[in-house]
């Protein structure tokens, strides 16, 4: 579990540490602030291939072994490392991140698997719930992790510091004993079909143009993906060891968990974004500060990870559906409880409004994994984690689009009745404050309520989630038989 922990840790890292230091990349690559769209690809370039590539690798660990596997993604891990630090131009960087991507997408599905599949029933919640929270806790971690080496030293240490990481994993992944399923077959073309079809959505969903109407580019990218999705599942039923099992999909439980985690991310991004962002404008804090409040919620999250494998150790599988349910309540009763927040908040509700909802993200980690877990069965266990990480950064992805867009054209209709303060002739200087005060005070309420809306909207989001939720005990315990006996009793 120790290497497990740390090798989801140590790869979350990676997915924000750059949001921190792109400004030293572009200053050492001597890149202008109007080319900040590209340099962004540094970013997106990561979160493309982390999706896309995750639930290849997934059924990959299902066929030849998670531990030798979990070393293939580590190795390339490091090698995609070494490229970026070595990098001396944006391209270079952006196509090394990809590698890296790679490499890292097996850490957390795998980890997720082997914790399931290594230790007892009545101690899976807890392993589950200590890999999701170790995810968590590197992505929350990751910018100040970067800032801190773009402090002490240049920016490429960021990744040359990942091969003693990686070094330090070698040990206890070369002690684990690697299974091949010499029964079991890969469905490649299937893969490389899923691979593309995830980066076409993927690309889709992260344009605000999806929402505002103002390009055609989305709808054609989703149109693309809509149709390789129906040749993919085409494919998938012609295939006898399909990537993406049909019966899967049939599953209630199996599918309510998928919908379930993508609510989730859905609420989660607006939150992580909108947090910083109201205080850093309406409410006046620095960037420091907006950060500090970021870590109220984000800091809750592993912890509530963590008690939520503790409780679903002690309840089994009858406490999936309750202990999701308790958390996204949770995590509504803090949103709606933020929503509420005037100019003058202060502590103890600014810390524990924003706990109450990171508890609540937190709780639903492993409940969640663990029932779809069990629905796929030894077979595909690697697969369908892969699966619900996958849903969950999709539902981020649709949420901050939501977010751009909707949050840009809501503010204007907020402040188009504010008159703007021009002088006005025979005014006098006083007069003209006076109106300038007035107009400041105006926008400030027109953000505060956006942001109070946000907060609702996210609130709103992770009750709706609550209905898929509750369905996550229906549709029997397995697809694929003579599997996971024991869960599966549980289950039903």
């Amino acid at each position: 579990m120790a290497v497990i922990g740390l090798g989801a840790f140590f790869t979350a890292l990676d997915q924000t540490v750059v949001v921190t230091v792109l400004p030293a990349v572009m200053l050492d690559l001597q890149i202008p602030i109007t080319e900040l769209d590209r340099v962004s690809w540094v970013i997106t370039a990561y979160l493309l291939g982390y999706t896309a590539f995750m639930p290849l690798l997934g059924r990959l660990a299902d066929v030849y072994g998670y531990p030798r596997v979990y070393l293939l993604g580590l190795g390339l891990f490091a090698v995609g490392s070494v490229l970026v630090a070595l990098s001396g131009s944006l391209e270079a960087i952006i196509g090394a991140r990809v590698i890296q991507a790679i490499g890292g997408a097996a850490a957390v599905p795998i980890g997720f698997a082997l914790a399931a599949g290594t230790l007892p029933p009545e101690r899976r919640g807890l392993a589950l719930g200590i890999v999701g929270g170790a995810a968590e806790a590197g992505s929350m971690l990751g910018p100040a992790y970067g800032g801190a080496i773009v402090e002490l030293a240049n920016w490429r240490w960021i990744f040359w510091l990942n091969l003693p990481q990686v070094a330090l994993l070698l040990p206890g992944l070369l002690l684990l004993p690697n299974r091949r399923n010499r029964a079991l077959r890969v469905d490649y073309l299937g893969g490389a079909l899923l691979v593309a079809t995830l980066l076409v959505c993927s690309l889709a969903l992260s344009r605000p143009g999806l929402f505002t109407l103002a390009s055609a580019w989305p709808f054609l990218l989703a149109g693309a993906g809509l149709v390789m999705a129906v040749g993919l599942g085409a494919l998938e039923r012609r295939v006898g060891q399909p990537l993406l099992l049909p019966r899967l999909f049939r599953s209630m439980a199996f599918v309510s968990a998928n919908l379930t985690q993508l609510l989730v991310g859905v609420s989660l991004i607006i939150a992580l974004v909108t947090v910083p962002l109201m205080a850093n404008t309406v409410m006046g804090r620095d960037a420091f500060t907006g950060a500090l409040w970021l870590l109220r919620l984000t800091a809750a999250i592993p912890v509530g990870a963590v008690i939520g494998g503790l409780l679903l150790g002690r309840w089994r599988w009858s406490g999936v559906r309750p202990v999701t349910v308790a958390g996204l309540v949770l995590t509504a009763a803090g949103l709606f409880l933020v929503s509420g927040w005037g100019l003058d908040v202060a502590e103890p509700e600014l810390t524990l409004h924003l706990a109450i909802a990171g508890l609540g993200f937190g709780l639903v980690i492993a409940p969640i994994m663990a029932r779809a877990l069990s629905a796929a069965g030894e077979d595909y266990r690697g697969t369908a984690a892969a699966l619900v990480v996958v849903a969950r950064l999709l539902g981020m992805t649709l949420g901050l689009a939501a977010l751009a867009a909707w949050g840009i054209e809501h503010f204007q209709t907020l402040t188009a009745g504010l008159p703007l303060p021009l002088p006005v002739a025979g005014e006098t200087a006083q007069e003209t404050a006076a109106r300038l005060v007035a107009y400041r005070e105006g926008v400030t309420q027109a953000g505060l309520t956006l942001f109070h809306r946000f907060f609702r909207a996210a609130a709103i989001i992770a009750l709706v989630a609550a209905a898929p939720a509750l369905a996550m005990g229906r549709g029997g315990g397995r697809v694929v038989a003579g599997q996971d006996e024991e869960g599966v009793a549980d289950i039903r």
